[in-house]
């Protein structure tokens, strides 16, 4: 799940390359000197259940595989990049370190990380997309166990008294919205917020229908946001979608007061516990029926800062080469309602979790949002947020929105 980086303190980071040389001496030199390695410090941003506990399990695991502790940190998301900053400019970085995908680049940009394939690891058999997410400049520095990306869900009862059929393109998703939405129910919920995970849902329809970051003033990207004015114009969707986080989505959709909603695997423990809300999920729609869908990665990668000590850089990247086992992908995959990130592994995942079909299906073809911009990617996501907003206000066109937001 996207959560609202701090983009402020990236602002940073190359200012901090010169002085990252020697960063990644976590200040432990015992294995160095000819002693085993029998610990890891570890940081990521899991900080509440379940995901705590759960990610704490397959910690625990590896852990006892290779004969050593850990000592786990864990700090709220969005306090992980300026706390990775401050560690990396005291030589303070901890030996194994988690990272939300589109800020691999970033960090790997200031020089802070170990090349993974140096340390004897690779991609093999990974989606192309987070192969792109967690590589740069070549080289490979991150690996991810899971990923997920966004869908569309709906509400099976409310489809079906209407006679409606899950939408395949965008015009069927507009009338079907339509034909949904009565008093106290829209037939679509999205999040069109000011942040980020406004970007993020956006994505989907802009992807799909050819449009491209590097042009955000094209026609296909103008289209992509014609598709959200419609919906709500047409009263199809919430004026207050401008406001709305994916949580918020949710709680329209469990609450039977959207009938639709663009949303992530995530939000399945939260409908599991609203048993009287029977729900699918589909892939994206599509513009034109000839169209790919193509939708965002998330998910997190873990990572091994540079260290000068080799023993324990060496440990660390063992560490994260356990973590991304087949076992340990399809047990963390099933446990969080997440996905693996192997090719050959969705398939099965699919027919064992029915629930994440349509999820398996979208991510096979799903970009990484650093691929194509790297680290310039938050400066692209701003201007996404900054013309869905100006068109779902109607201070712009769907066609002007995007030449305003970039100035």
């Amino acid at each position: 799940m996207i959560g609202n980086r701090i983009a402020a303190a990236l602002a940073g980071v190359t200012a901090l390359s010169l002085a990252l040389a020697g960063c990644g001496d976590s200040g432990n030199k015992s294995s160095s000197s000819g002693q085993s390695v029998t610990s890891l410090s570890i940081l990521d941003y899991y900080n509440n259940d379940p995901d705590k506990a759960l990610v704490q399990k397959g910690l625990d695991s590896c852990a006892s595989k290779l004969s050593i502790t850990i000592k786990r940190e864990t700090v709220p998301g969005d306090t992980l990049i300026a706390k990775v900053l401050q560690q990396a400019s005291s030589k303070t970085l901890p030996d194994v370190l988690m990272l939300d995908n589109p800020d691999v680049q970033q960090i790997a940009a200031t020089g802070a990380l170990a090349p993974l394939n140096d340390l004897g690891l690779n991609a093999d058999g990974v989606i192309q997309g987070m192969v792109d997410a967690t590589s740069y400049q070549g080289k490979l520095y991150g690996l991810a166990p899971v990923t997920n990306t966004i869908a569309l869900f709906y509400n099976k009862t409310m489809l079906a008294d209407a006679g409606v059929q899950p939408p395949k393109t965008w015009d069927e998703l507009k009338a079907a919205a339509k034909k949904l939405t009565k008093p106290g129910r829209y037939g679509m919920a999205f999040n069109a917020n000011a942040t980020y995970e406004g970007s993020w849902q956006f994505l989907p329809a802009m992807w799909t229908n050819g449009g491209d970051e590097t042009d955000l003033k094209s026609p296909q990207v103008a289209e992509a946001l014609q598709l959200w004015v419609d919906l709500v114009k047409s009263g199809s969707a919430s004026k207050s979608v401008i406001n709305w986080t994916q949580g918020d989505v949710k709680d329209q959709f469990v609450a039977g007061k959207a009938a639709m909603m663009v949303n992530g695997p995530w939000q399945i423990p939260a409908l599991a516990k609203a048993p009287n809300v029977k729900w699918d999920v589909v892939t994206f729609p599509l513009n034109k029926p000839d169209q790919t869908p193509v939708a965002p990665l998330g998910g997190e990668a873990w990572t091994v800062p540079l260290n000068k000590d080799q023993a324990k850089q060496q440990k660390a990247a063992d560490f994260v080469k356990c973590l991304n086992s087949d076992e340990n992908e399809l047990a963390w995959a099933k446990a969080r309602f997440t996905l693996p990130t192997k090719t050959a592994l969705l398939d099965q995942y699919a027919q064992e979790v029915p629930s994440m079909k349509a999820f398996a299906e979208q991510v096979k073809t799903a970009r990484a949002r650093t691929g194509k911009l790297g680290d310039k990617w938050p400066d692209a996501a701003k201007v996404i947020y900054q013309a869905i907003q100006l068109a779902l206000t109607g201070k712009a066109s769907a066609q002007d929105a995007f030449k305003q937001a970039s100035g």
